[in-house]
């Protein structure tokens, strides 16, 4: 496994990779990798013969009051769980190896008005700017992202397709802990009073699922799974929405596929969660 931190290097051995007709497959992510990553790695691996992991805290995703200093970083343990898996290249640059200021911004302003994009303005902006920036360097076939960030990956497909890359975005299914939370870099910040107040996520998501299958209409399923989660004391709700799988916009009635996300405060740690449901 070979790690490179310019954009130079990494595009000489893509180069290289490329004249030997080898496929690229790309997982994009900020660092400090769980099982929810490694799931990435491993469909990726499966699916082509290169596989290439940005590890990078990208700064311009993060508000100014957001947790970007406090990102939980660990290259160590991203490289040994990497190597574990099959990994090829790890393209680990510095901030300023990605960004000379001022710089050129990618923006969509669809899709991006709503859910997590409503209380982070600029959150989708610096998520698409680094996301083009990745695929012009590492020009992958496919590039592989989680369902758990669902807007993010409707978002990305959006601008591949607005923008012309050939490549193909995989969606990979969400990973759970046992006990059902959605794995999450984020989870480290939880102290154990909290970690088990985050059951709340997914107790909202499997009481949702339920009574969307019983036909419910969409107040109702957000009423029941708002319900769930003001059951515990130490979760605030950012939101709880029931928008168009496509659009993003919000519906109220379930007459077509629906994306059911939710973003929630347990004490300063801002968690999200979702899950689907198709026509």
């Amino acid at each position: 496994m070979q790690v490179t931190k310019t954009v130079e290097e990494t595009r000489k051995l893509i180069k290289n990779w490329k004249m030997e007709g080898k496929t690229i497959g790309l997982v994009p992510t900020m660092g400090f990798l769980h099982e929810g990553h490694a799931s990435l790695i491993k469909k990726c691996r499966e699916e082509n013969n290169i596989v290439v992991v940005s590890d990078f805290v990208n700064p311009t995703q993060f508000g100014p009051t957001e947790d970007l200093e406090a990102y939980p970083r660990d290259f160590a343990h991203d490289s040994a769980l990497c190597e574990s898996l099959g990994t090829d290249l790890i393209f680990n640059p510095e901030p300023e190896n990605m960004y000379i200021d001022p710089y050129t911004y990618v923006n969509i302003d669809v899709l991006s008005d709503t859910l997590c994009g409503k209380s982070r303005p600029i959150h989708f902006k610096g998520v698409c700017t680094v996301v083009s920036k990745l695929f012009n360097i590492v020009s992958p076939d496919k590039a592989y992202f989680g369902q758990k960030d669902a807007q993010q990956l409707a978002i990305v497909r959006k601008m591949v397709q607005d923008l012309n890359f050939d490549i193909q975005i995989v969606g990979c299914p969400i990973v759970r802990e046992e006990d059902g939370l959605a794995k999450s870099s984020r989870n480290t910040y939880l102290s154990p009073k909290e970690r088990q107040a985050a059951l709340c996520l997914s107790k909202a998501v499997k009481k949702g699922q339920e009574v969307i299958c019983e036909g419910a209409m969409a107040e109702e399923v957000l009423d029941e799974m708002c319900g769930v989660i003001k059951e515990e004391p130490l979760a605030k709700i950012d939101y709880v929405s029931m928008v168009d799988a496509l659009t993003m916009q919000p519906v109220e009635k379930v007459e077509k596929d629906v994306l059911v996300a939710m973003a929630v405060y347990i004490g300063k740690t801002r968690l999200i969660d979702n899950f689907s449901f198709q026509m």
